[in-house]
């Protein structure tokens, strides 16, 4: 029998995992992460949330590791992670809605300037939009990185009304969205967007990347959604462009430090929505499911999708 390894949600999830993996897999065996009587040798996959350093380098048969979530780098901090093994980002349909709603949520909330009412609220003040009315159908929406996220994002929000341009590192086709690709693409895409949504992987070469002078380079007023990666974004610039107006508004959704510390300017910023990493969130049921055709897809020899390419950082 084929086993299953999991780390997410810790012994209590267990029973919740076997269940859903019963009719998904019946011939499943899964284990917890944790049980002191699972012998290292006999894991074949892992379903993994942050994997202490070393502890999959030991699971020498291992055919495959999924990531608990979208992103991968709280396996691949590990130096010793089995990077032979394939490494498959979590996927399906349910986080790809859920991003969608979200950016959704947050392209209307800078929309209708919605910061300006949250403090209004918290104050008790009758607080009117500060600034000339906007149409959805008159905002420029930017979406750097079209990969299995932003790509339906994109098209989400180009359907819903507004205008879209895209960026990533290599040339995109979409429907509905104005395409720009690699370095010499990257400032006439930002000079086109007044609102800036952040969409990329943690790499080498996109830590922090979105710096003050890229943030002065959209259109006023502007606005900045970090669905991407914290790390991405260099704080004290992103403050700096909100305080002196260089940045109308931001919705922030994922920071360099989790959960974001007490002591962190965004919390109180009048000009800034914060949410506790949240914008795709895939249920149990749904990561099951995605799980088990991966592990059937790979077992009948057939390639996967969301594999991580170490060459690519994603």
């Amino acid at each position: 029998m084929v086993c299953l390894v999991i780390k997410n949600g810790g012994p209590a999830a267990l029973p919740e995992w076997k269940a859903l993996f019963a009719h998904l897999m019946p011939d499943l065996t899964v284990r917890d992460w944790g049980d002191p009587a699972l012998k290292p040798s006999e894991v074949e996959y892992a379903l993994v949330w942050k994997p202490e350093p070393g502890r999959l380098a030991e699971m020498v048969n291992l055919k495959a590791i999924l990531s608990a979530a979208v992103g991968v780098d709280h396996i691949t901090r590990d130096p010793d992670w089995p990077k032979a093994v394939p490494l498959i980002r979590m996927g399906g349909e349910e986080p790809v809605q859920q991003m969608e709603d979200y950016v959704l949520w947050a392209v209307f909330s800078i929309l209708r300037d919605v910061p300006v009412w949250r403090v209004g609220q918290q104050d008790k003040v009758w607080a009117r939009q500060d600034t000339p009315p906007r149409m959805s159908d008159s905002m420029r929406i930017g979406v750097m990185g079209l990969g299995s996220l932003g790509r339906p994002v994109a098209m989400r929000l180009a359907r819903t009304g507004f205008q879209v341009s895209g960026w990533a590192r290599h040339a995109r086709t979409l429907e509905g969205v104005t395409c720009y690709a690699g370095p010499d693409g990257l400032i006439p895409f930002l000079q086109s967007c007044d609102t800036l949504i952040c969409l990329l992987p943690e790499t080498q070469e996109t830590r922090a990347m979105v710096t003050y002078d890229m943030l002065a380079q959209l259109r006023k007023p502007a606005g900045f959604i970090n669905v991407g990666r914290g790390p991405l974004v260099v704080e004290a610039d992103l403050l700096r462009a909100l305080d002196d107006g260089t940045l109308h508004a931001a919705v922030l959704d994922v920071f360099d430090r989790e959960p974001l510390p007490a002591s962190s300017l965004l919390w109180t910023h009048p000009r800034v929505l914060v949410t506790p990493h949240a914008a795709a969130d895939a249920s149990r049921s749904a990561r099951a499911e995605y799980v088990a055709s991966v592990i059937q897809a790979l077992e009948q020899g057939r390639d996967v999708p969301l594999r991580y390419d170490p060459a690519k950082g994603y």
